[in-house]
């Protein structure tokens, strides 16, 4: 089977009883109530006719036309509505769990390697500058701080054509490609000598990281297990952070080396990206249709799993109209606010992190070392965090909590003296409780929109709101207000008293959409209240008294409204 092929319905080899609704199994789609819709007209056009031979044509005509609205709305959904139409299977919990496991075999493994890779790539500038990056360089002022923003604004400016990519384009070719280009322009920045040269277009190839991720982990899981898969590959900030931490003192210890620390530091990094890019290739598939480690009925189990979701499982039809909402709901910008406010404070570790440490008195060397304790305070906090998440299926009170540690590291930075070291070493572990929360605002953000282009569009937003944190991060601190940076401190700590005003503002945005949404059902002849299948624990079907089935239509969440928002 080719990698991207079609799957052939006929190979799928159901029975008829698989095939037609099961008991326990949804048996009416969207497009079904529709052709009902369309056939309980037929009586009354019947009526207003005296010629019983014209009412049968007048109610095939109906039929027809909503048959045509049906394969009008399958030629438009997901690619798995467009190869497999109403297709159902039953599935047990047993299946669920074994579907679920090849998928944490297969995709998981490419999602947490290469993002590691990404945040390694990200941290090896600042323990650059610990091992001379800036003197050999040449930088003065603010230039330092203006390289880590280069990329960023890259990221920034290239977030319109990410979103366009990430639907068009093939995941198995998206991802290999981003990675080759990064892989590149890092290992290029070892020969570079001055200001211009440290400003590669690397964040044009790390725009789309982010956004593709969270899009291909919320098509290949259901909505209750993405937290934690989210977690689990945003959790290599912290291994990054060590990895790049202990590299980094490695270096820093070579006796009179043939070319300086931070050069063969790039060299490791970049080397290692490129050889990644093939790899990536060769086992990636781009969706649950063309996945090569599933056989036929595997799949359609699979789409099953997440058809609950009902956000969809990917389709390659750029819609305008999703752009359109996407950009009009505020819950779209308090999601970029939050992911802006948190990752102005995340910035300033990444860039400032081993500065502030060495200017505690620390030597360079010993700094590198002091910087594993914060990647493993952040492994520490990010998977707790999220399966908790996953426990209680709430995002908001979490997120809210995990700020309040970052405020109190924030205060000891900037009111206890220079000369308590430890302390203020404590407080800037305590910064790393950040990093806890952009996998709940990722997959806070996936779990609230449907339709694959408004979710491409959304996560770009969040990666633009990203990279404007990742721009004026480094420009609160000034490198004249070194060694204690007290001006960006307290920059920082109106951001993330900010942020925590912004989940509150959002939870009670999402708890009024719901309301709305049941208004909207019981106009559309539905129960108000509808359970919500994909954050249940264990697999469960619905019933065919809970409506018609709009999961792969490719609808958005305003438009579908069996959607239930998630707090």
């Amino acid at each position: 089977m080719r990698p991207d092929s079609a799957l052939d319905p006929s190979a799928v080899g159901l029975s008829s009883s698989t095939q037609s609704p099961q008991p326990n199994t949804p048996s009416t789609s969207v497009l079904e109530a529709d052709i009902d819709s369309a056939t309980e007209t037929t009586p009354l056009i019947m009526a207003l006719s005296e010629d019983k031979g014209h009412s049968e044509e007048v109610n095939t005509i109906s039929k027809d036309d909503a048959e045509r609205q049906r394969s009008n709305s399958i030629q438009h959904g997901d690619r798995a509505a467009q190869l497999f139409g109403d297709q159902r299977v039953s599935l047990t919990e047993e299946d669920n769990i074994r579907i679920r496991k090849k998928i944490d075999r297969v995709i998981l493994p490419i999602l947490v390697w290469v993002y590691f890779l990404q945040i390694l790539d990200k941290s090896v500038l600042g323990y650059g500058a610990v091992l001379g990056l800036r003197t050999d360089t040449g930088l003065t002022g603010n230039q330092y701080s203006l390289v880590s923003s280069v990329s960023a604004m890259a990221q920034l400016g290239w977030q319109p054509f990410s979103s366009y990519l990430i639907v068009k384009v093939p995941h198995r070719y998206l991802m290999p490609a981003l990675v080759l280009g990064w892989g590149l322009a890092q290992t290029f920045m070892a020969v570079c000598h001055n200001f211009g040269g440290l400003s590669p277009p690397v964040g044009l190839f790390e725009a789309g990281c982010l956004p593709l991720f969270s899009v291909i982990t919320s098509h290949w899981y259901r909505r209750s297990e993405q937290p934690f898969r989210i977690a689990l590959w945003y959790g290599t900030n912290g291994l990054a952070t060590m990895f790049a931490a202990a590299v980094s003192y490695g270096f820093g210890s070579i006796a009179n080396p043939s070319i300086a620390e931070w050069k063969i530091l790039f060299l490791f990094v970049g080397i290692i990206t490129i050889i990644t890019a093939p790899i990536v290739y060769y086992y990636l598939d781009s969706d649950i249709p063309s996945a090569r480690f599933l056989t036929d009925h595997e799949k359609l189990q699979a789409i099953e799993r997440v058809r609950a979701n009902q956000t969809g499982t990917g389709s390659r039809e750029f819609k305008w109209s999703h752009v359109f909402e996407a950009l009009i709901e505020p819950k779209s910008w308090l999601f970029v606010g939050m992911t802006l406010c948190l990752n102005t404070g995340a910035a300033v570790t990444n860039t400032f992190g081993p500065l502030i440490i060495q200017g505690l008195g620390f030597t360079p060397r010993l700094t590198s070392l002091l910087n594993i304790p914060f990647g493993a305070v952040q492994l520490a906090v990010i998977l707790p965090s999220s399966w908790l998440a996953h426990r209680y299926r709430v995002k908001s009170p979490f997120l809210a909590a995990l700020m309040l540690p970052v405020l109190a590291g924030n205060v000891m930075l900037y009111t206890l003296p220079r000369s308590n070291s430890g302390p203020l070493l404590a407080g800037y572990y305590l910064f790393a409780f950040l990093f806890g929360g952009n996998p709940l605002i990722v997959s806070w953000i996936i779990s609230n929109f449907g339709g694959s282009t408004k979710k491409s569009v959304v996560m770009s937003l969040y990666n633009a709101g990203s990279s404007a944190g990742n721009i004026i991060g480094p420009l609160l601190f000034n490198s004249k207000d070194a060694p204690n940076y007290y001006p960006g401190l307290k920059s920082v700590l109106g951001i993330i008293a900010a942020m925590i005003a912004a989940i509150g503002i959002q939870f009670l945005n999402l708890w009024f959409l719901n309301k709305l949404q049941r208004k909207k059902r019981v106009r559309n002849g539905k129960p108000a209240d509808m359970k919500d299948y994909s954050m249940q624990r264990t697999y469960e079907a619905r019933s065919e008294e809970e409506g018609s089935d709009q999961g792969l239509l490719d609808l958005t969440d305003r438009k579908n409204d069996e959607f239930i928002y998630v707090y």
